[in-house]
């Protein structure tokens, strides 16, 4: 059983690599559109700033990686994001 609030990005063209690479670009615009709205706050909490600052470098590491990722990998690694973004859209 598939959960509707986790983006499916199976059927998309490139396969697990494909699917991994654009959850994790959107869990990194999450994070950038955050740091943007914490950067621009009245009062901006340098705390949640650098945690991120923290997650979006850890979200790029990993799509760097994804680079020699093998389909295995590239699936979990979709599925790890597919979770998270969904967590933090709910946060």
């Amino acid at each position: 059983m598939t959960d509707p609030d986790i983006p499916d990005f199976s059927g998309l063209e490139g396969g697990e690599e494909q699917a991994a690479e654009d959850v994790v670009r959107e869990v990194v615009n999450w994070y950038n559109v955050q740091l943007l709205a914490e950067r621009r706050a009245p009062v901006p909490d340098d705390e949640r700033i650098e945690e991120l600052k923290a997650g979006r470098e850890a979200a790029l590491a990993d799509q760097a990686q994804l680079v020699t990722a093998d389909p295995e990998d590239a699936a979990r690694v979709a599925e790890v994001y597919a979770t998270r973004l969904k967590e933090l859209k709910e946060s």
